[in-house]
């Protein structure tokens, strides 16, 4: 079967990104960015809140391996979808938790995780994620790709993403790639 898409946005893009990145059947993550108004932003442009797009991640899988199904249960485990335009210290609606769909399918599994979330009470707050249709996915600056495999040591990486790489270890053990086959 062909490779498949997902695109994703929960906070701050590094540390989507490298929860993703852990996962058997991901072939590629890419940060950028998607749900605005202006073309082809920059990281600057899209910081100030004012282009309408949120930081995200796009994904490139094999469905065969891993499921749509799959990656919003991880998704919905590795951000807090109770915060509206926020994760954690990151403030604005450059970082609220949005699902891109891709296709109508996409679109009818998404909220459909939605609903069971909310209908099983999973959180105290409501679930404020937006699902809408990707229109435009504009890949992050060089720099911004990988970013947490070139910063280890980096103390906003070390805080915020290292504890959702351990998350996605801890509670997804079956669905972890070998060091080497990580995309």
């Amino acid at each position: 079967m062909a490779q498949a898409r997902a695109t994703f946005g929960g906070g701050c893009f590094w540390c989507i990104e490298a929860a993703f990145k852990e996962l058997e059947g991901i072939e590629s993550v890419t940060s950028g960015y998607a749900g605005g108004h202006v073309d082809d932003p920059s990281y600057e442009a899209v910081c100030t809140g004012e282009t309408g797009h949120a930081e995200v991640v796009q994904l490139a899988y094999d469905p065969q391996t891993i499921g749509y199904d799959e990656l919003l249960e991880i998704f919905f485990t590795v951000h807090d979808p109770t915060q509206l335009n926020r994760q954690g210290p990151d403030v604005g609606s450059q970082y609220r938790s949005a699902i891109f769909t891709h296709d109508d399918t996409q679109h009818e599994l998404a909220t459909a995780f939605i609903d069971e979330l909310e209908a099983a009470d999973v959180y105290d707050d409501g679930v404020v994620t937006e699902v809408e249709p990707l229109e435009t996915f504009y890949p992050a600056e060089e720099y911004h790709q990988d970013y947490f495999e070139k910063n280890p040591t980096d103390a906003y990486c070390r805080m915020h993403a290292a504890p959702k790489i351990d998350k996605v270890r801890e509670q997804f053990t079956d669905r972890v790639a070998e060091p080497s086959t990580r995309s």
